[in-house]
């Protein structure tokens, strides 16, 4: 049976993930904003533009030491319903893929990690390169991009070979959707907008450097709980006749099937990308993802 865009957008939101969750906080602080920036141009005010730059990330060093709180504010702050619609869409489409195949516990990580490397990349070249001079006293940055690039470049260098359909382009390995994206924000520092590409080549650098290293264990990452933040905890449930403990050689024996079955379908990703996997394999990896 099919069903509308209405009936698919509300059972995205009835789901209990950290996915829903950050698409969920960035439209909830979006919406205040975007009733006081009405109010403001209706009574000719500047409060929304005071609180803009209240929450938003500054270039200025001086100005973020005495606001520190904008390197997290700044990635959940959107002013444009474009610029916000562009952004869930994109975190929507890297998030749904990341938790595929890296799983859920790390989606918020990447998030929250990428977006303060991005807001350090966009502080530090501002103030580093001197054609950020006249302007470094009152710029800022807002919008949740380079944490979405962040998401979008772990999954591209965690699985490149995986392909994905794209409207009009059909499909694409991801290697290639990411190599597009850091061209893009190379090419455009120039013509428009450069802290928010830079803030984005930071974001991709994060998500590259973590990938990397859950492939090949390079660095140790601090595992930051910050999920008990943002989903409401579930109350245990305990059985009656839990099922019997298995020897250490069993453990080690089923360990081993899984693992072998989970190369199995990563294999089969890379030679003929995640839409040929069957039902059964999707749900295989993406409960293994999540233990």
């Amino acid at each position: 049976m099919k069903t509308s865009v209405f009936d698919q957008i509300k059972y995205f939101f009835q789901q209990k993930s950290m996915l829903v969750s950050l698409v969920k906080i960035n439209i909830f602080v979006w919406l205040p904003i975007a009733f006081i920036s009405l109010l403001s141009s209706l009574f000719q005010s500047m409060f929304a533009e005071e609180l803009l730059n209240w929450l938003a990330v500054p270039s200025s060093i001086d100005r973020f030491i005495s606001r520190p709180w904008t390197l997290l504010t700044y990635m959940f702050l959107h002013k444009d319903f474009l610029h916000i619609l562009f952004n869930m869409l994109m975190l929507y489409f890297g998030g749904t893929l990341f938790i595929q195949f890296i799983g859920e516990k790390k989606l918020l990580q990447t998030y929250i990690l990428g977006g303060i490397l991005g807001g350090i990349f966009y502080m530090g070249a501002f103030n580093i390169f001197p054609v950020f001079e006249q302007i470094v006293n009152f710029s800022v940055a807002l919008g949740a991009s380079a944490s979405v690039i962040a998401i979008l470049i772990a999954i591209a260098t965690y699985v490149p070979e995986t392909r994905v359909q794209l409207m009009f382009l059909g499909s694409v390995k991801l290697k290639y959707i990411a190599i597009v994206l850091i061209l893009f924000d190379l090419l455009s520092i120039e013509k428009g907008n450069p802290g928010g590409h830079i803030a984005h080549l930071g974001g991709a650098f994060y998500g590259a450097l973590f990938a990397l290293n859950l492939k090949y264990r390079l660095l140790t990452f601090p595992d930051f709980n910050f999920k008990k933040l943002f989903v409401r905890k579930h109350k245990l449930k305990y059985t009656k006749n839990p099922s019997r403990p298995v020897s250490d050689e069993k453990y080690n024996e089923m360990k081993l099937e899984k693992q072998k079955r989970i190369d199995e379908i990563l294999d089969k990703i890379s030679k003929s990308g995640y839409e040929k996997l069957s039902k059964e394999e999707k749900e295989f990896l993406f409960k293994s993802s999540n233990n």
